[in-house]
């Protein structure tokens, strides 16, 4: 019989307000003196930081803060950071924006109590000791790094992204207030939510999909599909909100139960040369890839099809297309780019991003279907316009 495994964060508050109780929550945590509060600018300039540091100074807690982080940031910029917080005294660590604060987050708390470099760290299991403490409270819905073992790390001399994998990266403490989200452009609304179905979908049809994985992706699947042209075009609709955040939460936990496969495997190549964001490039890539898998996948495609309302009566394999067609939809509607050049990429790119996305096996041997260099080609080749 097979088995299967499964961990996630140890505690998750959600709900609109959940952030405004952040002091009850962190007394789980025992007796906190003071924290580190890790953002970017634009939590500072729109007062949500003062709110936050607020609150957990009416607790007795003093905060530190660091709004330095960049978006997608490479080891230079991670090492950068961690020299200016290294001495700075803190009981947990306290990440509050988007994927790449809530990644900077987990690596800064096991940076703490590790002698080991950032690329020491990449890949699975490798770092021995426990972090300090992390409450991760994401601002977009997208990665569910909130959730997951996982945080990525841009490598410019190699043009890619690897990840760090440890069960020491998963946080004591997760917040998922819609309320935080209201605000996001229709751009990121996109990017990210776009992001979120693309690991829910992937982790649906990997190699190492399982009951668990098959449970969050499924219910990932619904509150996206459900939700995410209503939160692009209507950003103040608290519910359509809160579906996303909670889709997006989910498609995290399915990626830690199954793994994602070649829609990422391709993406962090052209992520890491082009500089093309994460969500974006997922986006780009997805229907594509799951082009290439048809055959492989029609069944699992029929019954994403179920989750997203698109059942059309006809069976099976029209029902699979359906998915496909609603992706790229979503994104024509979205006006996600789905053009290469437009990041500056030629044709000939393509034979190198090709040799890249086949050495990321992490994820290539969670893929459906084997693709070679030639199919890997293949798909880049559909990037140009």
């Amino acid at each position: 019989m097979e088995q299967y495994f499964f961990q996630t964060a140890r505690s998750i508050v959600a709900g609109c307000g959940s952030l405004e109780r952040i002091v009850e929550h962190l007394q789980r945590l025992g007796s906190l003196k003071s924290v580190l509060l890790v953002s970017q600018p634009f939590l500072q300039s729109n007062g949500t930081l003062d709110e936050v540091t607020s609150l957990l100074n009416s607790g007795g807690i003093a905060v530190h803060w660091n709004t330095d982080v960049q978006p997608e940031p490479t080891i230079t910029q991670l090492e950068e950071l961690y020299s200016t917080i290294a001495e700075v005294p803190c009981d947990a660590m306290i990440g509050i924006g988007g994927g790449s604060v809530l990644d900077v987050v987990k690596l800064l708390s096991v940076m703490k109590t590790n002698s080991l470099s950032v690329r020491e760290m990449l890949g699975t299991d490798l770092i021995p000791n426990p972090g300090v403490p992390t409450v991760l409270i994401p601002t977009t819905s997208g990665t569910g790094s909130e959730v997951t073992p996982n945080a990525i790390v841009t490598l410019p001399e190699e043009e890619l992204k690897i990840g760090v994998v440890s069960r020491y990266l998963l946080p004591e403490l997760v917040i998922l207030d819609p309320l935080l989200t209201l605000g996001l452009p229709r751009d990121i609304t996109a990017s990210t939510g776009m992001d979120a179905f693309t690991h829910a979908l992937e982790s649906f049809i990997s190699n190492k999909a399982n009951r668990f994985s098959d449970m969050f992706a499924l219910e990932s699947i619904r509150n996206i599909s459900a939700s995410i042209l209503q939160a692009y075009h209507h950003g103040e609709d608290r519910e359509a909100r809160e579906a996303m955040l909670i889709g997006s939460m989910y498609g995290g936990m399915a990626l830690t139960c199954a793994g994602t496969a070649a829609v990422h495997a391709l993406a962090y190549p052209i992520g890491g040369k082009f500089h093309v964001p994460h969500g974006v490039a997922n986006s780009m890539l997805l229907p594509h890839v799951m082009e290439f898998n048809f055959d492989a996948i029609v069944e699992r495609l029929a019954l994403v099809a179920e989750a997203m309302g698109l059942q059309t009566g006809a069976g099976g394999q029209r029902d699979a297309e359906r998915v496909i067609e609603q992706i790229r939809l979503w994104t024509k509607e979205m006006n996600i780019p789905q053009d290469l050049t437009l990041f500056g990429a030629v044709r000939e790119n393509i034979p190198e991003l090709s040799l890249a996305a086949s050495q990321v096996t992490r994820l290539m041997g969670n893929n459906p279907k084997k693709m070679t260099l030639d199919d890997i080609g293949a798909v880049y080749g559909k990037l140009f316009h």
